[in-house]
């Protein structure tokens, strides 16, 4: 049984869901007191269950595997007995054979005849924005308060005069960076760094930007660049501090360089362009036990419906599908795409072990609280984000994205990161689900944020843009939700902000991913 939807049958009642017919545990909806009955013969609650949390309904010996969704989330590490608590006391990691069986359930979607279209700013070289910024690039930390400093001239809520004149420009931000510096120059770190800027730089929603420095890192911006393909004209201006004489002179000159842009950014218009021009990141961070059942298949619902319009959905987080990695083999478009996402686990494996971690330090304390207990059961839920739809292929951090459909982007699981990797690549817009309330957003890409249930959305809707909470009352379907979220990217590509960018979410989650020595 695959986990990338929720089976048509799936048992449910006003207090528990099963998911999945060969399922051991099944998910409380609400706090249930003890000795509560649940709907199997002579099962009750054998203590207080949390919401979101996990319960027995069989009698299972200390070293057996555990099954929700139909699949293995972990195994006994003690004796559980029908109707207790099922969580990180109980239940425990451990190996496993996954059959890869690659490309055998990759079955092509079936494009639409008329496919949906959002207003799109269609830059000179043909490519598509959702958004109109101009930007300001670091090349190091130094480099870093300049960088903010000539943004926050352009602030609305500061200076309401500085972008009056100029209604089409959504902004000017500054993101910026802790790294740049103490470097290997010849080394992955550095060049990592690199790919991430230079796709930023790229990125069509900037209609102009800057690339500020110091002027003695290692991260040097005429071989950033060179390394980039980036040529200074008249959209990029690239200086530092050391060469313009100080942080006051390099402020008003950065400020100076923005005024001549902004007549030019500001001479855009919204235009019809087809969905195929979307490229999606596809995120979910603070996860609850009802990610996996509620927000996450509603985007993936909404993930396929984007394939079948010619659209592009990057999944990553490549800690957070170990375990479930198998499920996307199966649907790999060819096996060398299959082997491609297996290379990248074994990576991690040996990542995690040159430096005495463990990939299951996945789940986060929130995510356990919540009711998430492996690394396992939260990736079976983080892959239902990419909905049933091929995998086209497989791409490392921040590497431009080309391929139209579903494809994996690695990343770390910490969601600034792996965000600002989709984002270098392409990405134009986010999505991004949550359980326990994240605060998030990844400009110059808008972000729409969903909730996994109604307790989250009655608390936090300021940060929230939809409620899949919904799912779990039986009040709305993951079909019928899926389709309305297809609908609300469209707005949201066509310029309707989210939630995230009314509260000013995107600058300080730039966070590119640093791997490697500082010396």
């Amino acid at each position: 049984m695959q986990t990338d939807s929720i089976p048509e049958n799936f048992k449910q009642t006003a207090r528990i869901i099963q998911l999945n017919a060969q399922d051991d545990v099944v998910v409380a909806l609400e706090q249930l007191m003890p000795d509560t009955p649940l709907p199997f013969e002579n099962i009750n609650t054998a203590g207080m269950i949390p919401p979101g949390h996990k319960i027995a309904i069989r009698s299972i010996e200390q070293g057996e595997p555990v099954k929700r969704y139909g699949q293995i989330i972990g195994f006994a590490s003690q004796p559980i007995g029908p109707g207790e608590h099922v969580h990180t006391h109980n239940l425990a990691m451990g190996d496993f054979n996954r059959d890869y069986a690659f490309g055998e359930d990759a079955q092509g979607p079936h494009p639409v005849a008329v496919p949906a279209t959002f207003q799109g700013i269609i830059r000179d070289d043909g490519r598509v924005a959702t958004r109109n910024y101009i930007g300001i690039l670091t090349s190091v930390n130094c480099s870093a308060t300049v960088a903010r400093a000539i943004a926050d001239h352009f602030r609305r809520d500061i200076n309401p005069d500085a972008l009056a004149d100029y209604p089409n420009v959504d902004g000017v931000i500054a993101l910026t960076h802790g790294s740049g510096c103490a470097l290997d120059s010849e080394g992955e770190a550095l060049k990592l760094l690199q790919r991430t800027l230079g796709g930023y730089a790229n990125h069509p929603n900037f209609a102009g930007l800057l690339v500020v420095g110091l002027g003695c890192e290692t991260n040097q911006i005429p071989t950033l660049l060179e390394t980039q393909g980036l040529q200074q004209s008249e959209r990029l201006k690239a200086f530092s501090i050391q060469t313009k004489g100080g942080t006051a002179k390099t402020v008003a000159h950065g400020i100076t360089q923005i005024k001549e842009m902004l007549p030019t950014a500001n001479n855009v218009q919204r235009v019809a362009v087809p969905a195929s021009e979307l490229i999606i990141g596809l995120q979910c961070g603070g996860s609850d036990g009802y990610s996996g059942i509620s927000a996450n298949p509603v985007l993936g619902a909404a993930v396929d419906l984007l394939v079948k319009h010619g659209g592009t959905a990057i999944l990553s987080e490549t800690p957070e599908i170990y375990g479930a990695e198998h499920l996307l083999t199966r649907r790999a478009i060819t096996p060398e795409v299959g082997y491609k996402l297996v290379a990248r686990i074994r990576w991690w494996e040996a990542y995690c072990a040159r430096h005495g971690a463990e990939i299951n330090n996945n789940p986060s304390a929130g995510n356990k609280a919540g009711g998430l207990t492996t690394v396992l059961e939260k990736s079976l839920g983080g892959i239902a984000k990419g909905g049933s739809t091929p995998l086209i292929d497989v791409y490392e951090y921040a590497e431009p994205v080309r391929s139209h459909g579903l494809v994996f982007m690695d990343t770390p699981g910490f969601d600034p990161i792996s965000a600002t990797g989709q984002v270098a690549g392409g990405a134009n817009l986010i999505c991004f689900t949550t359980g326990r309330g994240s605060a998030f957003g990844c400009a110059p890409a808008p972000s729409l944020k969903l909730s996994t249930n109604t307790a989250l959305w009655e608390k936090q809707s300021d940060d929230m843009d939809m409620n899949c909470g919904q799912i779990l009352e039986g009040q709305r379907t993951i079909e019928d939700m899926g389709a309305e979220l297809f609908e609300r990217l469209l707005q949201l590509a066509s310029g309707i902000p989210s939630r995230s960018e009314l509260h000013g979410y995107g600058q300080q989650e730039f966070v590119p991913w640093q791997i490697g020595a500082f010396v």
